[in-house]
């Protein structure tokens, strides 16, 4: 019930049971069908095991019980496998071990969950993008520590969200093609059981299922599971921090941006809650919560790990399931967003000026010193007149009326978008 909140049904689908089931047999297949071709086992045998590699002949649950046993879901797997496939179940998993298995199915499980993953961030970007375009003259205060800092726009806010989203899709496209590894070993790493074939059978076995060749067998060797749970830890989180500054934004006394659907209370008929921004930072701490299981199970004991491997299934689904569902809320939140440009400039002049205080200061810098300068405007913008009346005194009314112009002081925002944009040009 709960994962149906948070999670797209596509990448529900992709990290499912089922999923799952029919990776472990697309490995089994692909390791008979190389094995065929490196003249170990009949071509009859391998088609007669690919036959049987469908995961609607076999039911998750009960394998899951009687691997329980064991340790892993693989070792029934093979047996009820060799079953189905008669005279040449004999052939079913020769060479391999339950790892070789498991190992290589959450390879194309983690493949073809980054699918849905992929496109809902290529979408998220789209959206930065065009709000990026759409405000880059929408002045609004930038905030530090929450508090006001200086002028920025509302554009120059959507670029920096922009290009965090695509460093973050392009580290997952680059593990997604060159990241994902096949795995065969055989009972220790050494694939002593296929003699002088083993090497030959790992090349034929990556290339049946389109992964990569490894150098070596990695059992315990599990940087690649580190990258993947970092990779997408990192991007869970790029995708909450956009989703933090909405709600942020969207508070009732900023105002500045609101969902524009959904977000209803169950007692107050008045809320517009930043819902989409509340799923994605909650899926943004699960995956966070199921990355350091990923990267904390790098070290483990000689040839086999004991349980750090074990540990890797569950949350590896995990992760790839709620950096998606982290992904489609914020893209959601992001397409339905409305944008109160009047509202920010209200807001950059809710101070009386006092935004404009660092420009001010270095205004008065060339004339009475730095330090000077910063004292003078600190104090004036701590009285009780506004920063203009305090500040009459001292500067023309006319260098001041230019001094205190926000949309004047906006440094290379604009620069900036531009960069942002033709940045996620070049990576889209």
């Amino acid at each position: 019930m709960f994962e149906g909140i948070f999670v797209p049904d596509d990448v529900r689908a992709a990290v499912s049971d089922a999923a799952w089931l029919q990776a472990l047999l697309d490995a089994e297949r692909a390791l008979a069908a190389a094995e065929a071709q490196a003249g170990l086992i009949s071509s009859d045998a391998a088609e007669a095991i690919a036959a049987a590699c469908r995961a609607e002949l076999y039911d998750a649950e009960e394998l899951a019980a009687a691997g329980r046993a064991v340790g892993n879901p693989v070792e029934p797997l093979v047996r009820a496998l060799g079953a189905r496939a008669g005279d040449s179940g004999r052939y079913v998993h020769r060479g391999a071990t339950s790892q070789d298995i498991l190992d290589t199915a959450a390879m194309l499980v983690t493949r073809r969950a980054l699918d849905p993953i992929l496109a809902e961030l290529a979408r998220v970007a789209a959206a930065c993008a065009s709000l990026a375009e759409a405000h880059r003259s929408s002045v609004m205060p930038a905030r530090t520590l929450l508090q006001h800092a200086v002028p920025t726009t509302f554009g120059a806010k959507a670029a920096g969200w922009l290009v965090a989203v695509c460093d973050a899709r392009r580290r997952l496209v680059d593990l997604r093609a060159h990241g994902l590894a096949a795995q065969l070993g055989g009972a220790a790493g050494t694939l002593a059981s296929l003699g002088e074939h083993g090497p030959e059978v790992l090349r034929l076995f990556a290339e049946e299922l389109e992964l990569a060749e490894p150098v070596v067998p990695w059992h315990t060797n599990r940087v690649r599971i580190a990258e993947l749970g970092a990779a997408l830890d990192l991007a869970a989180g790029v995708l909450a921090k956009i989703a933090l500054d909405v709600a942020l934004l969207a508070q009732t006394e900023v105002a500045e941006v609101a969902p524009a659907a959904g977000g209803g209370s169950s007692t107050m008929p008045h809320k517009r809650n930043p819902v989409g921004s509340a799923l994605a930072g909650a899926c943004a701490r699960q995956v966070h919560a199921y990355a350091s299981v990923l990267t904390g199970g790098l070290a483990q004991e000689h040839e086999r790990g004991v349980g750090g491997w074990h540990a890797e299934w569950h949350a590896l689904s995990g992760a790839l399931a709620f950096t998606g569902g982290a992904a489609g809320a914020t893209r959601q939140t992001l397409d339905s967003l409305e944008v109160d440009a009047d509202r920010m400039r209200r807001n950059v002049d809710a101070t009386d000026g006092a935004i404009m205080a660092e420009r001010i200061a270095l205004l008065l810098a060339d004339r009475i010193g730095r330090r000077e300068a910063h004292e003078l405007v600190r104090t004036a913008s701590a009285g009780e007149r506004t920063l203009r009346e305090e500040l009459e005194a001292s500067i023309e009314a006319d260098e001041l009326d230019a001094a205190l112009d926000p949309e004047t002081y906006l440094g290379s925002a604009d620069v900036f978008v531009d960069r942002a944009l033709a940045y996620y040009r070049e990576t889209s």
